[in-house]
């Protein structure tokens, strides 16, 4: 089977960033896979109802993008992008309430597991079947170009989605407009269980060309590299000059969602992606730096339990609440997220 591995390229860390910024890189990173880790255990308690989702091993894909927005930008996240969230600023008792359907829960218990977005941080609910997300983002950016506002969307999509006349009409579109917006796709090899050399025979970093803006094609497991790729295709929206399209190269290290066991993924093919665990290429940058990161670790896990204890603690929604808010009274504006990165503070 063929696979993507040999397209990605060797680690190499960003110019743009102080060590404050690869720490938080890390932290963000940590609390993601933290934060999932104990969801399962939770699922598995049956205090977590439908099934799971979680981006085991893509934790630099959606750490790494979103760090690169900014505060006014809009964030249209998929399921294993809970980086993205993190980043923003939903904390791990929220994120925690929403898995289990509780009243603390971003949507308030509304929706259960995947399917939230905090409007007040700017990110938007996420919208099955994929890659709905592809279309509101670009909408989004329609928006900011109509306004004449210097802002920029993004989404995240998964290979599958490439297959979808969605994909195709919201980079038609785009291309057209030259629309700020970034499309992120993570190429995790397998769509549920079928592989990608099943899925496209055009890579669509190549297809993206066909729609009159540039693709790239990057190591989706180095958060730097996310980093400085996403960072450019911004400056490229916000100046004018289109869409970009960028093709981020990572695997799915688990079954795509709590029930599946993955048994048609090719041992080897795990094992070899076990080496490149973004987690452990981000920390080995880090502590050559100097940083302590067991420490930095003990406090990510500390932060991550006292959310567990809250989001245990917060009661389940009032069922005569039930219709509230299923029709909107007042358009209500997105606010702005956390946008972490040094260099927006210049």
């Amino acid at each position: 089977m063929a696979t993507e591995t040999a397209r990605t390229a060797e680690a190499a860390a960003s110019d743009h960033l102080t060590t404050t910024d690869r720490t938080a890189l890390l932290r963000y990173m940590l609390l993601m896979r933290g934060i999932e880790a104990r969801a399962m255990t939770l699922y598995r308690q049956g205090k977590v109802p439908g099934s799971f989702y979680d981006g085991f091993g893509q934790e630099a894909v959606s750490v790494g993008a979103a760090f690169a927005m900014a505060a006014e930008d809009r964030l249209c996240i998929l399921h294993r992008d809970l980086g993205a969230h993190i980043v923003r600023g939903v904390t791990p008792a929220r994120i925690l309430g929403q898995y289990m359907g509780r009243a603390g829960g971003v949507t308030g218990g509304r929706d259960g597991n995947i399917h939230f977005g905090d409007r007040a941080l700017g990110c938007v609910g996420m919208v099955s079947m994929l890659p709905d997300m592809m279309l509101v983002a670009t909408g989004m950016a329609m928006a900011f170009k109509l306004r004449g506002e210097a802002r920029c969307a993004i989404t995240w999509f998964g290979d599958g989605s490439t297959s979808r006349g969605d994909f195709h009409e919201a980079m038609n579109w785009a291309g057209v407009q030259r629309l700020p917006v970034v499309f992120v796709l993570e190429n995790n090899q397998f769509a549920y269980s079928t592989p990608v050399d099943q899925q496209f025979a055009v890579n669509p970093v190549r297809r993206a060309e066909t729609y009159g803006f540039p693709g790239e094609s990057v190591d989706g497991n180095d958060a730097e590299a996310m980093f400085d790729a996403v960072r450019r295709a911004r400056e490229r929206a916000i100046a004018g000059a289109g869409p970009t399209l960028i093709e981020a190269v990572t695997m799915r290290m688990h079954g795509h969602a709590a029930h599946d066991d993955m048994k048609y993924v090719p041992k080897d093919l795990v094992a070899l992606w076990r080496e490149r665990d973004p987690i452990d290429r981000q920390e080995t940058r880090v502590r050559e730096l100097g940083v302590d990161t067991a420490a930095l670790r003990a406090e990510v896990e500390g932060e991550i339990e006292a959310g567990v204890q809250e989001a245990l603690a917060m009661p389940m929604p009032d069922p005569a609440t039930a219709a509230d808010g299923v029709f909107a009274a007042e358009a209500e504006p997105l606010g702005d997220g956390h946008a972490p990165w040094s260099g927006f503070a210049r």
